[in-house]
Protein backbone atom coordinates (compact mmCIF):
# COMPACT_ATOMS: atom_id res chain seq x y z
CA UNK A 1 0.00 0.00 0.00
CA UNK A 2 1.18 3.63 -1.05
CA UNK A 3 1.92 6.05 1.71
CA UNK A 4 -0.03 9.18 1.76
CA UNK A 5 1.10 12.44 2.46
CA UNK A 6 -0.56 14.64 5.25
CA UNK A 7 0.10 17.82 6.85
CA UNK A 8 0.23 17.91 10.89
CA UNK A 9 -2.31 19.18 13.06
CA UNK A 10 -2.51 22.40 10.48
CA UNK A 11 0.11 24.40 9.07
CA UNK A 12 -2.09 27.58 9.44
CA UNK A 13 -2.53 26.55 13.36
CA UNK A 14 1.02 27.07 13.85
CA UNK A 15 1.66 29.67 12.13
CA UNK A 16 -1.59 31.50 14.54
CA UNK A 17 0.61 29.64 17.34
CA UNK A 18 3.55 31.60 16.17
CA UNK A 19 2.02 34.72 16.44
CA UNK A 20 -0.41 35.15 19.04
CA UNK A 21 -1.93 33.56 22.15
CA UNK A 22 -4.75 31.19 21.52
CA UNK A 23 -7.62 30.09 24.12
CA UNK A 24 -7.99 26.88 23.51
CA UNK A 25 -9.32 24.03 26.26
CA UNK A 26 -6.86 20.75 25.06
CA UNK A 27 -4.88 20.17 28.45
CA UNK A 28 -1.54 19.04 26.32
CA UNK A 29 -1.68 22.45 24.51
CA UNK A 30 -0.96 24.41 27.52
CA UNK A 31 1.87 26.70 27.87
CA UNK A 32 5.11 25.53 29.57
CA UNK A 33 5.62 26.41 33.04
CA UNK A 34 8.60 28.50 34.16
CA UNK A 35 10.81 25.13 34.21
CA UNK A 36 10.00 23.94 30.88
CA UNK A 37 12.77 25.40 27.76
CA UNK A 38 11.26 27.61 24.67
CA UNK A 39 11.94 26.61 21.61
CA UNK A 40 15.35 27.14 20.62
CA UNK A 41 16.82 28.88 17.67
CA UNK A 42 17.70 26.13 15.00
CA UNK A 43 21.06 24.88 15.59
CA UNK A 44 23.85 25.97 13.45
CA UNK A 45 24.78 22.86 11.80
CA UNK A 46 26.46 23.00 8.46
CA UNK A 47 27.73 20.49 5.84
CA UNK A 48 30.95 20.45 3.58
CA UNK A 49 31.08 18.70 0.83
CA UNK A 50 34.56 18.28 -1.01
CA UNK A 51 35.02 16.60 -4.34
CA UNK A 52 37.26 13.23 -4.44
CA UNK A 53 40.36 13.41 -7.16
CA UNK A 54 42.00 10.79 -8.15
CA UNK A 55 45.23 10.35 -6.83
CA UNK A 56 48.74 9.87 -7.65
CA UNK A 57 50.20 6.42 -9.64
CA UNK A 58 51.53 3.27 -6.86
CA UNK A 59 54.79 4.86 -6.96
CA UNK A 60 53.52 7.90 -5.81
CA UNK A 61 52.22 6.20 -2.43
CA UNK A 62 53.91 5.40 0.98
CA UNK A 63 54.25 1.82 0.82
CA UNK A 64 52.74 -0.30 3.88
CA UNK A 65 49.60 1.50 4.01
CA UNK A 66 46.82 -0.55 4.67
CA UNK A 67 44.51 -0.81 1.48
CA UNK A 68 47.04 1.07 -0.15
CA UNK A 69 49.67 -1.77 -2.28
CA UNK A 70 52.28 -0.34 -4.08
CA UNK A 71 51.39 -2.39 -7.12
CA UNK A 72 51.53 -0.19 -10.30
CA UNK A 73 48.34 -1.89 -11.61
CA UNK A 74 46.22 -1.13 -8.99
CA UNK A 75 42.35 -0.08 -9.39
CA UNK A 76 40.99 3.29 -9.47
CA UNK A 77 41.81 5.61 -6.14
CA UNK A 78 40.51 8.93 -5.62
CA UNK A 79 40.70 10.79 -2.36
CA UNK A 80 41.69 14.24 -0.86
CA UNK A 81 45.44 14.90 0.77
CA UNK A 82 45.54 15.98 4.02
CA UNK A 83 43.96 19.25 4.77
CA UNK A 84 42.47 21.76 7.20
CA UNK A 85 38.76 22.19 6.88
CA UNK A 86 36.21 23.67 9.61
CA UNK A 87 35.10 22.24 12.27
CA UNK A 88 32.83 18.58 11.86
CA UNK A 89 32.10 15.45 13.70
CA UNK A 90 30.61 12.82 10.99
CA UNK A 91 32.15 11.98 7.78
CA UNK A 92 30.43 9.88 4.58
CA UNK A 93 31.12 9.42 0.62
CA UNK A 94 28.20 10.64 -1.38
CA UNK A 95 28.28 9.77 -5.04
CA UNK A 96 25.75 10.73 -8.37
CA UNK A 97 23.88 7.60 -8.98
CA UNK A 98 22.17 6.38 -5.93
CA UNK A 99 21.48 2.86 -8.21
CA UNK A 100 25.56 2.35 -8.79
CA UNK A 101 27.34 0.60 -5.67
CA UNK A 102 30.43 0.95 -4.68
CA UNK A 103 32.54 -2.23 -4.69
CA UNK A 104 35.95 -0.95 -2.67
CA UNK A 105 37.56 0.58 0.14
CA UNK A 106 36.57 3.76 1.88
CA UNK A 107 39.30 5.05 4.78
CA UNK A 108 39.68 8.49 6.45
CA UNK A 109 41.97 10.13 8.76
CA UNK A 110 40.75 13.10 10.61
CA UNK A 111 42.29 15.29 12.99
CA UNK A 112 40.98 16.29 16.33
CA UNK A 113 40.16 19.75 17.38
CA UNK A 114 41.40 19.10 21.50
CA UNK A 115 44.79 17.92 20.77
CA UNK A 116 45.55 18.32 17.26
CA UNK A 117 46.44 14.50 16.90
CA UNK A 118 45.94 12.71 13.20
CA UNK A 119 44.12 8.96 14.10
CA UNK A 120 44.86 5.99 12.25
CA UNK A 121 43.32 5.53 9.06
CA UNK A 122 39.43 4.04 9.98
CA UNK A 123 37.20 2.52 7.56
CA UNK A 124 33.62 3.76 6.24
CA UNK A 125 31.15 1.12 5.61
CA UNK A 126 30.36 1.20 1.98
CA UNK A 127 26.98 -1.02 1.98
CA UNK A 128 24.37 1.46 2.81
CA UNK A 129 21.89 1.67 -0.07
CA UNK A 130 19.84 -0.99 2.06
CA UNK A 131 19.54 2.14 4.02
CA UNK A 132 16.76 4.05 1.94
CA UNK A 133 13.54 5.00 0.54
CA UNK A 134 11.61 2.11 -1.62
CA UNK A 135 11.90 2.03 -4.89
CA UNK A 136 9.13 3.74 -6.75
CA UNK A 137 8.27 5.76 -4.50
CA UNK A 138 8.13 9.67 -4.19
CA UNK A 139 10.93 9.93 -1.84
CA UNK A 140 13.27 7.45 -4.40
CA UNK A 141 12.06 9.45 -7.31
CA UNK A 142 12.49 13.39 -6.20
CA UNK A 143 15.91 12.96 -8.37
CA UNK A 144 17.83 14.59 -5.29
CA UNK A 145 18.35 10.90 -3.98
CA UNK A 146 22.44 9.87 -3.71
CA UNK A 147 24.56 7.07 -3.69
CA UNK A 148 26.32 7.19 -0.15
CA UNK A 149 28.41 5.08 2.42
CA UNK A 150 27.19 4.82 6.16
CA UNK A 151 27.83 7.54 8.13
CA UNK A 152 30.98 7.35 10.50
CA UNK A 153 31.14 9.73 14.02
CA UNK A 154 34.69 11.16 15.05
CA UNK A 155 33.97 13.72 16.68
CA UNK A 156 34.98 17.41 16.77
CA UNK A 157 37.44 17.64 14.08
CA UNK A 158 39.18 19.88 11.52
CA UNK A 159 41.57 18.21 9.59
CA UNK A 160 40.69 15.34 7.08
CA UNK A 161 42.03 12.83 4.55
CA UNK A 162 40.25 10.52 2.90
CA UNK A 163 41.16 7.23 0.38
CA UNK A 164 38.45 5.71 -2.17
CA UNK A 165 40.19 2.23 -3.82
CA UNK A 166 37.90 -0.12 -5.94
CA UNK A 167 37.81 -3.57 -5.23
CA UNK A 168 40.87 -5.11 -6.78
CA UNK A 169 39.97 -8.59 -8.67
CA UNK A 170 36.16 -7.05 -9.61
CA UNK A 171 34.02 -9.03 -12.09
CA UNK A 172 34.05 -7.77 -15.52
CA UNK A 173 30.59 -6.55 -15.43
CA UNK A 174 31.43 -3.84 -12.77
CA UNK A 175 33.61 -1.77 -15.88
CA UNK A 176 37.47 -2.79 -14.46
CA UNK A 177 36.59 -1.60 -10.96
CA UNK A 178 35.71 1.66 -11.56
CA UNK A 179 34.38 3.54 -8.76
CA UNK A 180 31.19 5.64 -8.79
CA UNK A 181 31.32 9.56 -11.09
CA UNK A 182 30.38 12.58 -8.72
CA UNK A 183 32.32 11.11 -5.84
CA UNK A 184 32.30 13.57 -2.50
CA UNK A 185 33.18 13.56 1.35
CA UNK A 186 30.51 14.94 3.56
CA UNK A 187 31.43 16.56 6.53
CA UNK A 188 28.67 17.11 8.92
CA UNK A 189 28.55 19.96 11.86
CA UNK A 190 26.14 19.01 13.80
CA UNK A 191 25.88 22.53 15.24
CA UNK A 192 25.13 23.12 18.92
CA UNK A 193 21.06 23.32 20.81
CA UNK A 194 20.04 23.28 24.39
CA UNK A 195 20.70 20.18 26.72
CA UNK A 196 17.76 18.16 27.05
CA UNK A 197 16.08 18.35 30.60
CA UNK A 198 13.10 16.19 32.43
CA UNK A 199 9.86 17.90 31.48
CA UNK A 200 7.53 15.83 33.59
CA UNK A 201 6.92 14.40 36.69
CA UNK A 202 4.11 11.83 36.10
CA UNK A 203 4.69 8.42 37.51
CA UNK A 204 7.03 9.39 39.84
CA UNK A 205 10.10 10.61 37.45
CA UNK A 206 12.13 14.21 38.09
CA UNK A 207 11.80 17.02 36.42
CA UNK A 208 9.80 19.72 35.70
CA UNK A 209 6.47 19.45 34.54
CA UNK A 210 5.56 20.72 31.27
CA UNK A 211 2.11 22.14 32.26
CA UNK A 212 0.95 24.44 34.84
CA UNK A 213 -0.62 23.03 37.89
CA UNK A 214 -4.75 23.46 38.57
CA UNK A 215 -7.34 22.82 35.89
CA UNK A 216 -4.88 22.19 32.95
CA UNK A 217 -6.94 24.91 30.81
CA UNK A 218 -5.70 28.14 29.76
CA UNK A 219 -4.13 30.28 27.12
CA UNK A 220 -1.46 29.05 24.78
CA UNK A 221 1.26 31.46 24.88
CA UNK A 222 3.35 31.66 21.85
CA UNK A 223 6.59 30.13 22.31
CA UNK A 224 9.54 32.35 21.15
CA UNK A 225 11.81 31.32 18.25
CA UNK A 226 9.38 28.41 17.01
CA UNK A 227 9.15 28.33 13.11
CA UNK A 228 5.99 27.07 11.21
CA UNK A 229 8.09 23.57 10.52
CA UNK A 230 8.91 23.21 14.58
CA UNK A 231 5.30 23.97 15.04
CA UNK A 232 4.13 21.30 12.71
CA UNK A 233 6.55 18.68 14.14
CA UNK A 234 6.32 19.53 17.32
CA UNK A 235 2.05 19.15 16.55
CA UNK A 236 2.12 15.91 15.67
CA UNK A 237 2.60 14.65 18.97
CA UNK A 238 -0.07 16.50 20.57
CA UNK A 239 -1.94 15.23 22.56
CA UNK A 240 0.66 13.32 23.85
CA UNK A 241 3.11 16.09 24.85
CA UNK A 242 2.70 19.73 24.76
CA UNK A 243 3.43 21.72 22.29
CA UNK A 244 7.02 23.00 22.23
CA UNK A 245 7.97 19.69 24.42
CA UNK A 246 11.69 18.28 24.26
CA UNK A 247 10.17 14.71 25.82
CA UNK A 248 7.06 12.40 25.89
CA UNK A 249 7.65 11.22 28.79
CA UNK A 250 7.58 7.53 30.30
CA UNK A 251 4.14 6.41 31.57
CA UNK A 252 2.96 3.19 33.24
CA UNK A 253 1.07 0.37 31.36
CA UNK A 254 -2.39 2.06 32.76
CA UNK A 255 -1.52 5.52 31.95
CA UNK A 256 0.25 4.20 28.55
CA UNK A 257 -2.91 2.86 27.78
CA UNK A 258 -5.69 5.43 28.53
CA UNK A 259 -3.15 7.99 26.65
CA UNK A 260 -3.24 5.78 23.82
CA UNK A 261 -7.30 5.77 23.65
CA UNK A 262 -7.18 9.26 23.74
CA UNK A 263 -4.87 10.11 21.47
CA UNK A 264 -6.82 7.83 18.87
CA UNK A 265 -9.79 9.61 18.93
CA UNK A 266 -11.73 6.47 19.42
CA UNK A 267 -9.37 4.70 16.27
CA UNK A 268 -8.19 2.44 18.49
CA UNK A 269 -9.20 -0.97 18.54
CA UNK A 270 -10.41 -2.98 21.79
CA UNK A 271 -8.31 -5.55 21.07
CA UNK A 272 -5.37 -3.75 21.07
CA UNK A 273 -6.07 -1.78 24.57
CA UNK A 274 -4.79 -5.15 26.81
CA UNK A 275 -1.36 -5.62 24.94
CA UNK A 276 -0.35 -1.60 25.45
CA UNK A 277 3.05 -1.53 27.12
CA UNK A 278 4.32 1.78 29.37
CA UNK A 279 5.54 3.90 27.28
CA UNK A 280 9.41 4.70 27.61
CA UNK A 281 10.71 8.09 27.74
CA UNK A 282 11.31 9.90 24.51
CA UNK A 283 13.00 12.41 23.40
CA UNK A 284 11.55 14.91 20.60
CA UNK A 285 12.97 16.47 17.48
CA UNK A 286 12.74 19.57 19.31
CA UNK A 287 14.69 18.06 22.35
CA UNK A 288 17.33 16.76 20.23
CA UNK A 289 17.77 19.85 18.30
CA UNK A 290 16.38 19.25 14.91
CA UNK A 291 16.64 21.60 12.12
CA UNK A 292 13.24 21.49 10.70
CA UNK A 293 13.90 23.40 7.84
CA UNK A 294 16.20 21.06 6.35
CA UNK A 295 13.48 18.00 5.81
CA UNK A 296 10.74 18.06 3.59
CA UNK A 297 7.18 19.69 5.08
CA UNK A 298 4.49 17.12 5.85
CA UNK A 299 4.27 14.04 6.67
CA UNK A 300 4.10 10.08 4.74
CA UNK A 301 1.91 7.77 6.56
CA UNK A 302 1.08 3.92 5.79
CA UNK A 303 -1.83 2.39 6.39
CA UNK A 304 -0.55 0.09 10.11
CA UNK A 305 2.69 -0.71 11.53
CA UNK A 306 2.60 -4.90 11.59
CA UNK A 307 6.35 -5.09 12.58
CA UNK A 308 9.82 -3.26 13.73
CA UNK A 309 12.97 -3.49 11.66
CA UNK A 310 16.27 -3.29 14.16
CA UNK A 311 19.01 -1.53 12.63
CA UNK A 312 22.42 -0.63 14.19
CA UNK A 313 23.62 3.03 12.50
CA UNK A 314 26.96 1.50 11.63
CA UNK A 315 28.50 5.12 12.73
CA UNK A 316 30.72 3.73 15.26
CA UNK A 317 30.85 3.50 18.91
CA UNK A 318 33.14 6.92 19.82
CA UNK A 319 30.69 8.74 21.54
CA UNK A 320 29.56 9.07 25.11
CA UNK A 321 25.31 9.18 25.96
CA UNK A 322 25.69 12.81 26.32
CA UNK A 323 26.87 13.21 22.34
CA UNK A 324 24.19 11.24 21.18
CA UNK A 325 21.96 14.45 20.37
CA UNK A 326 24.84 15.85 18.89
CA UNK A 327 25.21 12.28 16.73
CA UNK A 328 21.38 12.28 15.69
CA UNK A 329 21.92 15.65 14.44
CA UNK A 330 24.57 14.67 11.96
CA UNK A 331 22.47 11.53 10.83
CA UNK A 332 19.80 13.62 9.94
CA UNK A 333 21.63 16.27 8.15
CA UNK A 334 23.79 13.39 6.62
CA UNK A 335 20.11 11.86 5.29
CA UNK A 336 18.71 15.31 4.12
CA UNK A 337 21.46 17.28 2.66
CA UNK A 338 23.86 15.01 1.93
CA UNK A 339 21.90 11.90 0.71
CA UNK A 340 18.45 13.27 -0.82
CA UNK A 341 15.77 11.88 1.24
CA UNK A 342 13.24 14.07 2.96
CA UNK A 343 13.76 13.52 6.99
CA UNK A 344 16.08 11.34 8.74
CA UNK A 345 15.32 7.38 8.21
CA UNK A 346 14.39 5.77 11.01
CA UNK A 347 11.67 6.35 13.03
CA UNK A 348 13.31 6.03 15.98
CA UNK A 349 16.94 5.31 17.75
CA UNK A 350 17.98 4.20 20.43
CA UNK A 351 21.82 5.23 22.28
CA UNK A 352 24.30 3.43 23.72
CA UNK A 353 22.53 4.02 27.45
CA UNK A 354 19.20 3.54 26.38
CA UNK A 355 17.78 6.65 25.81
CA UNK A 356 14.88 6.42 23.41
CA UNK A 357 14.75 9.34 20.53
CA UNK A 358 11.93 10.49 17.74
CA UNK A 359 13.13 10.11 14.52
CA UNK A 360 11.20 10.85 11.17
CA UNK A 361 8.89 13.43 11.94
CA UNK A 362 5.15 12.78 11.80
CA UNK A 363 4.22 11.95 15.19
CA UNK A 364 5.91 8.96 17.60
CA UNK A 365 2.44 7.12 17.65
CA UNK A 366 1.09 7.16 14.06
CA UNK A 367 2.15 4.58 11.69
CA UNK A 368 5.30 7.13 9.70
CA UNK A 369 6.78 5.95 6.55
CA UNK A 370 10.95 5.69 6.74
CA UNK A 371 12.86 5.24 4.66
CA UNK A 372 15.17 2.71 6.65
CA UNK A 373 14.75 -1.14 5.24
CA UNK A 374 14.43 -0.49 1.15
CA UNK A 375 11.83 -3.07 -0.04
CA UNK A 376 9.81 -3.23 3.83
CA UNK A 377 9.31 0.55 4.86
CA UNK A 378 5.76 0.55 4.50
CA UNK A 379 3.54 -0.61 7.14
CA UNK A 380 6.56 -1.13 9.37
CA UNK A 381 8.63 1.78 11.79
CA UNK A 382 12.80 1.33 11.92
CA UNK A 383 14.76 1.66 15.28
CA UNK A 384 18.06 2.41 14.74
CA UNK A 385 20.57 1.68 17.74
CA UNK A 386 23.44 4.28 17.37
CA UNK A 387 26.54 2.27 16.92
CA UNK A 388 27.98 -0.16 15.41
CA UNK A 389 27.45 -4.05 16.99
CA UNK A 390 29.41 -6.46 14.32
CA UNK A 391 31.66 -7.28 16.54
CA UNK A 392 31.03 -5.29 19.90
CA UNK A 393 27.89 -6.55 21.98
CA UNK A 394 25.38 -4.09 22.45
CA UNK A 395 25.21 -2.41 25.46
CA UNK A 396 22.29 -3.87 28.05
CA UNK A 397 20.43 -0.79 28.51
CA UNK A 398 20.13 -0.50 24.56
CA UNK A 399 18.53 -3.76 24.20
CA UNK A 400 16.16 -3.18 26.69
CA UNK A 401 14.66 0.09 25.81
CA UNK A 402 14.60 -1.83 22.29
CA UNK A 403 12.06 -4.36 24.16
CA UNK A 404 10.30 -1.04 25.75
CA UNK A 405 10.04 0.62 22.90
CA UNK A 406 8.81 -2.01 20.32
CA UNK A 407 5.91 -2.86 23.31
CA UNK A 408 4.49 0.23 23.56
CA UNK A 409 4.37 1.22 19.26
CA UNK A 410 3.63 -2.48 18.22
CA UNK A 411 1.08 -2.65 21.47
CA UNK A 412 -0.97 0.46 19.73
CA UNK A 413 -1.67 -1.83 16.58
CA UNK A 414 -2.39 -4.72 18.37
CA UNK A 415 0.72 -6.42 17.25
CA UNK A 416 2.67 -9.82 19.23
CA UNK A 417 6.47 -8.86 19.11
CA UNK A 418 6.61 -12.62 19.34
CA UNK A 419 4.59 -13.35 16.43
CA UNK A 420 5.04 -13.60 12.61
CA UNK A 421 3.70 -11.42 9.84
CA UNK A 422 3.10 -10.84 6.19
CA UNK A 423 4.76 -7.86 4.00
CA UNK A 424 4.55 -7.41 0.91
CA UNK A 425 8.23 -6.41 -0.81
CA UNK A 426 9.01 -3.30 -2.70
CA UNK A 427 12.04 -5.04 -4.09
CA UNK A 428 15.64 -5.29 -3.08
CA UNK A 429 18.23 -7.86 -3.85
CA UNK A 430 16.72 -10.57 -1.31
CA UNK A 431 13.02 -10.02 -2.13
CA UNK A 432 11.70 -9.54 -5.97
CA UNK A 433 9.32 -6.67 -5.74
CA UNK A 434 5.52 -7.82 -4.80
CA UNK A 435 6.26 -10.89 -3.37
CA UNK A 436 4.70 -11.38 0.20
CA UNK A 437 7.26 -12.14 2.74
CA UNK A 438 6.57 -13.64 6.46
CA UNK A 439 8.69 -12.28 8.59
CA UNK A 440 8.92 -11.73 12.15
CA UNK A 441 7.07 -8.96 14.03
CA UNK A 442 10.05 -7.84 15.42
CA UNK A 443 13.16 -8.78 12.88
CA UNK A 444 17.04 -7.43 12.26
CA UNK A 445 17.46 -5.46 8.94
CA UNK A 446 19.23 -8.47 7.37
CA UNK A 447 15.67 -10.30 7.67
CA UNK A 448 14.75 -8.45 4.79
CA UNK A 449 17.51 -7.42 3.03
CA UNK A 450 20.92 -8.86 2.24
CA UNK A 451 22.96 -7.02 4.43
CA UNK A 452 25.11 -7.24 7.89
CA UNK A 453 22.56 -4.83 9.86
CA UNK A 454 22.08 -4.81 12.56
CA UNK A 455 25.40 -6.41 13.20
CA UNK A 456 25.63 -9.96 14.02
CA UNK A 457 25.66 -9.46 17.97
CA UNK A 458 22.88 -7.04 17.88
CA UNK A 459 20.77 -9.49 15.48
CA UNK A 460 21.45 -12.39 18.54
CA UNK A 461 19.67 -10.01 21.04
CA UNK A 462 16.43 -10.03 19.50
CA UNK A 463 14.90 -13.72 20.10
CA UNK A 464 15.40 -12.28 24.02
CA UNK A 465 14.24 -8.96 23.31
CA UNK A 466 10.66 -10.59 21.25
CA UNK A 467 9.94 -12.05 24.93
CA UNK A 468 10.64 -9.03 26.36
CA UNK A 469 8.90 -7.15 24.77
CA UNK A 470 5.49 -9.65 25.08
CA UNK A 471 5.89 -9.88 28.38
CA UNK A 472 5.84 -5.78 28.46
CA UNK A 473 2.60 -6.30 26.73
CA UNK A 474 1.04 -8.38 29.18
CA UNK A 475 1.36 -11.09 26.67
CA UNK A 476 0.41 -14.74 28.41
Amino acid sequence: MRGFLASSIGVATAAALAALPLALSTPALAAPSQGAAAAPVAPAGSTQSLPLAPLGTAADRSPGVPGMSTSPRLPETRGLPPREVKRFSLVGVVWDDASTQLFGRVQVRTRTVATGTWSDWQDIETHNGEHAPDLGTLESGSGRVRGSTAPLWVGDSDGIEVRVQAEPGAAATRAGARLPSGMRIELVDPGATDPVTVVDAKNGSSGTADEPEGDDKGDVVALPGMTIETAESSSANVPLAALGAKEITALDKADSTADAVLASEGTLSAAARPYIGPRPRIVTRLGWGADESLRESGFVYTSTVKAAFVHHSASGNNYACKDAPAVLRSLYRYHVVSSGWRDLGYNFAVDKCGTVYEGRAGGVAKAVLGAHTMGFNTDSMGVAVLGTYTSTAPPAAAVKAVAQLTAWKLGLFNRDPRAKTTLKSGGGNRFKKGTNVKLNVISGHRDGFATECPGKLLYAQLPPTRTSSAKLQGRP
